[in-house]
């Protein structure tokens, strides 16, 4: 008989079903919801008070996300593999995430909109998140970790060309759209239980309280305003149901088949009459409350039905296992013990002749050499092969383990190199924002310098023209027309003196590549334009 623990962890509950198998017959032996503050703790008393130390124990994984890819239905499975990939790694570039930090796992669907292309359900969830979750129950047989989007189908009775919606109201609300018995979409959306909860909670002060009272509540499809003033808490849990049942009629609407069923199922799927109110809303499916499919097969009555509904998570995580109807969904790496020690089962072989010696196996008279022998050798291979088992198991698990411990450092380095390369990028921004402030300080310095520079030379240049210029000479205009560039317009009676004073200028270096004009004379008066640079 096979057995598997499902543990459905949320942020303030836990929610857990032992469910067994027996060929087709399929038990729940316990179950139940627990509140906790220390996780660890409250899995180590489920798994004790339902005596599951050996038994294999299914988890939800945390903030998995979903997304799909449209492939040719015509490629090789190495292509498909690579092509999601691919699509995958463009992904993570556009949202500039680094791809080695998530963990993957894809299913592949008919596309019933284009036949030439099948459609990729790619779930990929953050590695630090994945591991996290998987340690609460490390020393204990954790063989599965999955999203809980995909395993809620296991326990719905589903028929061929029948189409169904699984809405799955728990902390987080997912819709789970099954076309033909396979998963066709799964949506996650942000509300759910959870922001309920909290809102009462911070009334009653109490998470177990807040639940009950969500549990209990009666909803009255008619006269809502008389229903919330009956029972106040109505206001905190009508707006949440009237959001998913909004986005539920929608995705009713536009599927691909038509949808004939809407199974509603987690925690508020206990609040009474929810399925008469989201009826109301859709005129073209059924609405029900989703009872596991051998629950209704068992005709159970004995406990209320209600209290089997509300664990259907972790009775779905533990049915799948038992089911193995999603192996390549699994989040947890399967151990290098159980691909090595596999049984396997040999085909019998014809019975030939022999000239061996016959050995009497009917354990009467006396033991002949050659069984003396057999028997030394028998023991010899059965002690080796217990020391070679031994000895593999251990290595196995520290091979594991040390495994373990290089996915979470790998984890981690990887997310440090990528706040690393993030802040390099934000100092490489600052550094040339710098660089820039600098240029643009030493350039106005560079002004500063030759303002300076100019406002000390003309008086200069003033004072050497003073001493050297003749008396009979007189200057029109002296003009800077650049930083270092004079202009000088004089005029003289005499041209000679006007000569004197261009060579003054230029022997006595007051004024460097001097070129002066020719002369203009105007009645009795010579004038000439003087150009040089200060030296």
């Amino acid at each position: 008989m096979q057995t598997c623990l499902g543990i459905y962890i949320e942020s303030n509950l836990i929610k857990y079903a032992k469910v067994s198998k027996d060929n087709n017959n399929i038990k729940i032996e316990s179950f139940g919801v627990r509140f906790f503050e220390n996780l660890t703790a409250e899995i180590n008393k489920i798994v004790e008070e339902t005596f599951s130390f050996n038994t294999p124990i299914a988890i939800n994984i945390a903030e998995e996300k979903y997304m799909y890819f449209d492939i040719f239905s015509l490629l090789n499975k190495n292509d498909i593999q690579k092509t999601i990939e691919t699509e995958f790694e463009t992904f993570c570039e556009e949202k500039r995430y680094n791809k080695n930090a998530f963990e993957t796992r894809y299913a592949l669907v008919p596309r019933y909109e284009n036949k030439d292309k099948i459609k990729a359900i790619n779930v990929y969830v953050n590695k630090i998140e994945l591991n996290k979750r998987m340690q609460y129950a490390e020393k204990y047989k954790l063989t599965d970790a999955l999203p809980i989007g995909m395993t809620i189908a296991d326990i719905v009775n589903l028929e061929k060309k029948e189409n169904v919606l699984i809405v799955n109201m728990e902390e987080k609300t997912t819709l789970t759209t099954v076309i033909d018995m396979q998963i066709y979409n799964v949506e996650t959306l942000d509300m759910g239980s959870g922001e309920i909860l909290d809102k009462i909670n911070q009334i009653e002060n109490s998470y177990s309280r807040a639940y009950e009272i969500c549990k209990n509540t009666t909803i009255y499809t008619t006269n809502v305003g008389e229903s919330i003033e009956e029972n106040p808490y109505l206001q905190y849990i009508m707006p949440t149901l009237y959001a998913i049942n909004q986005r539920v009629k929608e995705v009713v609407e536009n599927s691909p088949m038509k949808i004939s069923k809407v199974y509603l199922t987690g925690s508020l799927a206990l609040v009474n009459n929810v399925d008469l109110y989201f009826q109301e809303s859709l005129t073209s499916a059924e609405c029900k409350i989703l009872r596991p499919y051998f629950l209704e097969e068992n005709n159970i009555e004995q406990i209320n039905i209600k209290d089997y509904i509300e664990v259907n998570s972790s009775i779905s995580l533990a049915v799948q296992k038992l089911r193995d109807s999603l192996r390549g969904m699994n989040f947890k790496k399967v151990p290098l013990s159980e691909k090595l020690f596999k049984p396997v089962e040999f085909g019998k072989k014809k019975n030939k002749p022999s000239n061996k010696p016959k050995i009497n196996m009917n354990m009467k008279g006396a033991i002949v050499p050659i069984e003396k022998n057999i028997i030394r050798a028998t023991y010899s291979v059965l002690i080796l092969t217990i020391v070679f088992i031994i000895l593999s198991l251990m290595i196995t698990k520290q091979f594991n383990k040390k495994e373990e411990e290089i996915t979470i450092l790998t984890a981690k380095q990887t997310a440090e190199i990528s706040r690393a390369t993030q802040d390099k990028s934000k100092l490489d921004n600052t550094k040339t924002k710098y660089q820039n402030l600098l240029k643009q300080l030493q350039q106005i310095n560079d002004r500063i310098s030759l303002v300076t520079q100019s406002r000390n030379s003309i008086p200069n240049l003033l004072n050497q023209i003073m001493y050297r210029i003749p008396e009979e000479v007189q200057l029109i205009s002296i003009e800077n027309t650049t930083n270092k560039h004079i202009v000088i317009k004089a005029k003289c009676n005499e041209y000679t003196q006007l000569g004197y004073f261009i060579a003054k200028i230029k022997t006595s270096e007051i004024l460097t590549n001097v070129i002066s004009s020719s002369g203009v004379k105007n009645n009795n008066e010579v004038s000439v334009t003087i150009e040089g640079d200060l030296p």
